[in-house]
């Protein structure tokens, strides 16, 4: 058996991992030649890398770390959960204490009715539940032929068949036979690439009206319902305009469609509330939660349903369940995660004190000549990179390309920002400081101008021809 340890040299790591471990979303042949970066320990909003480098994760793992790293009141609830009950499944008519307790804790922090709680350990798997749901529940009602569900272009709800279909990721499905039948997508709302000479008003109403248009095309009476993130997350933190979840709201209550509201990130105080429904005045039927559930400190998601849907589901036997549904350990780590964040008013911190610091430093990135946008929500925010600000131009080069000279700078600068094509994204854990949110953005900044000196020397401070 090969051993290992902290103190294996890095190229060692990197070959035992490059020989047997498949990354996600990553053309292994790449990292392989490259070379992945190793992490060893975390605290707070850092991280140590296996050449002793100190890294400020502006992206909280993935989204998901919003308590920060290091929480050892986490590890200890998981131990005396392991001890006492490590496993058991919630099949056969059977419960335990740890789910009893973490689906009554969210129906006291979901707002409205939404008072019923399916477990999963992914939100890619609580979509997958979504999916069966909202058909199930038409089905129940006597109108089986709604089975459509309507998504937005480039949304993201997971990577799984069924929650990859959901999404909007045309890469996604140019794999793996996706997206499935019995999902329809359409435009999202980004105003600074799509938006020409609308005002984001009159642009977010237009989008939104493209969910009506769309029903009509396919028939109100065969749409099961409309699923959407609050603020778009992987596909580039897009804020909708202010006119657009108003409008939204008033079609599915006109047509009686289902809303889905995708909280994975934007759930557990990720834009200032504890759900981005709050923040954003969106009613949904149902929520898909995760990440921030347990700030990722084991794997745990779960649909959020309303009385109302739960009470046609209860009616009959739900045929759909996961052998980790409820797991004992990963719901206690979630009710102590989700006790730090009242007890130390996490999310109250983030609306009222730390979100409006970094809002401000993070809009003033507009004043940098290779930034023409910065939008904010609470602690997840992005940056539209653009060769000219005064036309909202793209850059000449393949999509992305601008995106990854900054993102590899930012690495370089030991900063953890993401690229979603040529805008550049952060989510940082909710504990972040204001002295370590000045560090962000010194660092973000210098990234910035290390970027555009490369463009500039490699020729891509090029707009692309307006179409």
């Amino acid at each position: 058996m090969t051993v290992i340890s902290t103190n294996t040299p890095t190229p060692e790591l990197q070959a035992l991992d490059a020989a047997h471990h498949m990354h996600p979303f990553t053309h292994g042949d790449g990292l392989r030649d490259k070379g992945a970066r190793v992490i060893l320990r975390a605290d707070g909003c850092w991280l140590t890398d296996s050449d002793g480098n100190r890294i400020l994760d502006a992206m909280a793992g993935l989204w998901c770390v919003n308590i920060g790293y290091g929480r050892t009141e986490l590890a200890d609830a998981a131990h005396r959960q392991m001890q006492e009950l490590p496993y058991y499944n919630t099949f056969f008519q059977t419960t335990h204490v740890p789910a009893i307790q973490l689906a009554a804790r969210l129906a006291e922090l979901a707002p409205g009715d939404l008072n019923h709680v399916f477990f999963a350990s992914s939100g890619s798997e609580a979509n997958d539940t979504n999916l069966r749901l909202v058909r199930t529940y038409w089905a129940e009602k006597g109108q089986p032929e709604r089975q459509t569900i309507i998504a937005r272009w480039n949304g993201y709800h997971g990577s799984s068949v069924g929650s990859g279909s959901l999404g909007g990721m045309k890469g996604m499905h140019a794999q793996g036979g996706m997206p499935i039948p019995g999902i329809a997508h359409i435009d999202q709302p980004n105003w600074w690439t799509d938006g020409g000479d609308m005002t984001p008003e009159e642009f977010g109403l237009a989008r939104a009206r493209a969910l009506e248009e769309k029903i009509l095309e396919l028939g109100p009476d065969t749409v099961a319902a409309f699923i959407a993130e609050p603020v778009q997350g992987a596909g580039g933190v897009i804020v909708a305009p202010n006119s657009y979840w108003p409008e939204i709201q008033r079609i599915v209550d006109k047509y009686g469609i289902l809303l889905i509201a995708d909280e994975v990130i934007c759930g557990f105080g990720r834009t200032g509330n504890w759900f981005g429904s709050e923040t954003l005045g969106i009613r949904p039927d149902i929520m898909t939660i995760a990440k921030g559930l347990s700030s990722g400190y084991q794997p745990i998601g779960g649909s959020i349903v309303t009385d109302a849907v739960a009470e046609v589901i209860n009616q009959t036997e739900f045929n759909h369940g996961y052998t980790y549904s409820g797991h004992p350990v990963a719901c206690a780590v979630a009710l102590e995660n989700l006790r730090i964040l009242r007890d130390e008013q996490i999310v109250e911190r983030v609306r009222t004190e730390t979100g409006p610091y970094l809002a401000e430093k993070f809009q003033a990135m507009t004043e940098h000549p290779l930034v023409g946008e910065a939008k904010i929500v609470g602690m997840m925010g992005s940056l539209a990179l653009t060769p000219d600000k005064a036309t909202r131009a793209a850059f000449a080069s393949e999509p992305g390309t601008v995106g990854l000279v900054c993102r590899d700078r930012c690495f370089a600068n030991n900063l953890i920002m993401r690229h979603v094509g040529d805008r550049m994204i952060i989510s940082p854990p909710l504990t972040i400081s204001r002295a370590e949110i000045d560090t962000l953005m010194e660092r973000a900044w210098k990234s910035l101008d290390e970027a555009m000196a490369q463009l500039e020397a490699d020729g891509l401070m090029v707009a692309a021809p307006k179409v």
